[in-house]
C-alpha cells in the first residue's frame, strides 16, 4: 500500500496506528440540515488523497469527492436532498439533482420528459431518488494484504402492474489507492420484459473544471444532440470559464474503445496542482454510449462525462430508433465503472497517449 509517500504492508502499518481510521477507511453518519435531513452518508478515505461520500438514500450514488482537499465534482444548488422531496413530473427531477461525482439515471427511462406508449415520463428516471436497503459495510483486510473499503446496497425500481428492476451496487476502494470501482448488477425480478436504461452521470466541477480544461476520449463517431449543440460542436473538447446566459450543449459519442472493448475518458486540467485529471474506465460491451453534457453557465458550471447502455434521449425516441435496451424476466446485466485521479503531468500524458492509441485503433 502507498501510504504517506511510502509503501507499507499490513504489519508495518498496524504497528504505527491505534485505529485504522488514523489513515483512512469508511465513516457512517446522517445529515441533519434542511432538505438533506435524514439522508444517510458514508465517507470513504483511501489515505492517499482520494475522499468521497456515498449516499445510500440517494440510490447509492456518490455526492462529494476530492483529491488532497481539492474538489472534483459539481455540487447542485439543492444539496443532498432527501428522496421524500422527489417529484417525477416533467423536469422537477432537477430540484433534487445534487449532481456530485455520480448521479445514476434510469433504470427504465432517462433523458428529457416525454410520453412513451401513453405513459408520461419525467426527466432521468427514479433510481437516484430511491433509498437503498440491505446496506452493508464489508470493508476489511484481504488475503493479499490489501485493506479494501467495500459497501453494497440494493435499490429497486419497481411498481405493481409494471417494471420490476433490482439494482445491487457495490462500491470499493483500496487503502492507498487513487481510484474507486462501481459494480452494478441489474435484475428483472418481474414476470414481464422491461426497458433497461442506465447512464452514469459523472459531473466535473470547479476547480478541476476551469478555463483551459479539456476532455480526452477515443470515439469513432460523435453527434450533437440538437441545433444548439451543433453550434458548439467544434468546441466540445475545450472548456472556458463561466459565461452569463450560456446554453448547454450535449454531444453523443459512439464507436468507443479498443478491440477488446476497453474505453477511457478524462476531464483534464493541466494548470491545477501541476496537472490533475478525473478519469473513467469501462467496458464498451456493457456501456457502448457516452454523453458529454457541457454547461458553462455562471453558477451552473459543469461538465457531465456520462457512459451509458443507451444514448441519453427520450424513451419514446430510443424506442422509435431501435436503441432502447430490454431485460427479460429473470435476466440480469452487469455494469462496471472505474473512476480515478490522474495526478501530475506524467500521468496525464501517459493517459492521453493511451487514448490517442485507442483512437488510432492500436
Amino acid at each position: 500500500m502507498e501510504i504517506a509517500g511510502g509503501r507499507l504492508d499490513r504489519k508495518t502499518l498496524e504497528k504505527r496506528v491505534g485505529h485504522l481510521s488514523q489513515i483512512g477507511g469508511t465513516r457512517h453518519y446522517e445529515l441533519t440540515e434542511g432538505r438533506s435531513r435524514g439522508v444517510r452518508a458514508i465517507d470513504f478515505d483511501t489515505g492517499a488523497g482520494l475522499a468521497f461520500t456515498v449516499a445510500p438514500d440517494r440510490g447509492m450514488d456518490i455526492s462529494r469527492a476530492a483529491w488532497r482537499g481539492v474538489n472534483l465534482a459539481y455540487h447542485g444548488p439543492s444539496g443532498e436532498t432527501h428522496p421524500a422531496y422527489y417529484d417525477a413530473r416533467g423536469t422537477e427531477w432537477l430540484r433534487g439533482f445534487f449532481a456530485g461525482l455520480v448521479t445514476t439515471c434510469g433504470l427504465t427511462y432517462l433523458g428529457a420528459p416525454c410520453v412513451d406508449q401513453g405513459r408520461e415520463l419525467g426527466l432521468h428516471g427514479r433510481i437516484s431518488h430511491t433509498p437503498a436497503r440491505q446496506v452493508c459495510d464489508l470493508s476489511g483486510w484481504r488475503d493479499e494484504g490489501t485493506y479494501e473499503m467495500k459497501v453494497s446496497g440494493v435499490v429497486e425500481d419497481a411498481v405493481i402492474y409494471g417494471e420490476k428492476l433490482r439494482l445491487t451496487r457495490t462500491i470499493t476502494a483500496a487503502l492507498g489507492a487513487k481510484s474507486l470501482h462501481i459494480e452494478d448488477v441489474v435484475e428483472n425480478f418481474g414476470s414481464a420484459t422491461s426497458p433497461l436504461t442506465i447512464v452514469y452521470h459523472v459531473n466535473a466541477g470547479f476547480p478541476l473544471l476551469d478555463d483551459g480544461a479539456e476532455l480526452a476520449i477515443a470515439a469513432k463517431e460523435c453527434k450533437p444532440y440538437d441545433a444548439e449543440s451543433e453550434k458548439r460542436f467544434d468546441e466540445r473538447f475545450r472548456f472556458t470559464g463561466p459565461r452569463a446566459d450560456c446554453a448547454e450543449g450535449n454531444f453523443q459519442y459512439s464507436g468507443l474503445g479498443d478491440k477488446n472493448g476497453h474505453v477511457q475518458a478524462a476531464l483534464i486540467n493541466r494548470n491545477l496542482m501541476g496537472g490533475l485529471g478525473l478519469y473513467l474506465r469501462w467496458d464498451a460491451r456493457e456501456l457502448p454510449w457516452f454523453n458529454e453534457w457541457k454547461m458553462m453557465g455562471e453558477g451552473e458550471y459543469v461538465v457531465g462525462i456520462e457512459p451509458g447502455n443507451v444514448p441519453v434521449n427520450r424513451r419514446s425516441v430510443l424506442r422509435e430508433r431501435g436503441q432502447l435496451a430490454f431485460l427479460e424476466p429473470g435476466e440480469s446485466k452487469r455494469f462496471g465503472l472505474e473512476i480515478g485521479v490522474l495526478a501530475g503531468g506524467a500521468e496525464i500524458e501517459g493517459f492521453v497517449r493511451e487514448v490517442q492509441a485507442q483512437a488510432a485503433g492500436k
